[in-house]
């Protein structure tokens, strides 16, 4: 196992497990801690905000408050693709900036509550790698698969450093 920057420090048990929600994306198998998971919702009616970042470019109602629909294809840089009947919104809560701030994440669709083992994760390649390595948390193999855990602090942080003003890409 490769020692993993602070920055990106997953909250493994003493025993070495973490506790994920797995999901497709693109092809790809991601993976949340599954502490973060608030809810899994079908998809519903967005609102797209005229100017917003290409990352959370819409809102969605949660129960009544307006929270961020993020598409984390524009992070890791993927073609967009057709919703389908798999497709689901994975709500989450972060603590950014101090604050517990809820945010809507699309998936392709929603696999499984998983357990990883720290023994089988490592930092991404410094070269190599298809997505930025600032993205990525780590990526753990489990049978023949390879598992992105994304580091959604650091893209949800760096969208509010920027005050929420649009990228250009």
């Amino acid at each position: 196992m490769i020692a993993m920057p602070h920055r990106n420090m997953t909250a493994w048990t003493d025993d070495g497990e973490l506790e994920v929600l797995t999901f497709g994306l693109g092809g790809e198998t991601f993976a949340l801690e599954a502490v973060l998971v608030r809810e899994i919702l079908d998809l519903m009616p967005e609102t797209r905000v005229p100017g917003a970042d290409r990352l959370a470019a819409s809102v969605i109602n949660f129960r009544g408050r307006i929270i961020p629909l993020a598409d984390l294809r524009i992070a890791f840089g993927m073609m967009p693709q057709e919703d389908t009947t798999d497709s689901r919104i994975v709500v989450i809560e972060l603590m950014l900036d101090d604050e517990p701030v809820l945010i809507g994440l699309k998936t392709d669709r929603v696999n499984e509550v998983a357990t990883l083992l720290r023994d089988t994760a490592e930092a991404p390649p410094a070269i190599g790698m298809r997505w930025p390595r600032d993205h990525i948390r780590c990526l753990v193999r489990q049978g023949g698969d390879l598992i992105v855990l994304p580091d959604l602090p650091a893209l949800f942080t760096t969208l509010i450093a920027r005050g929420g003003e649009p990228t250009i890409h």
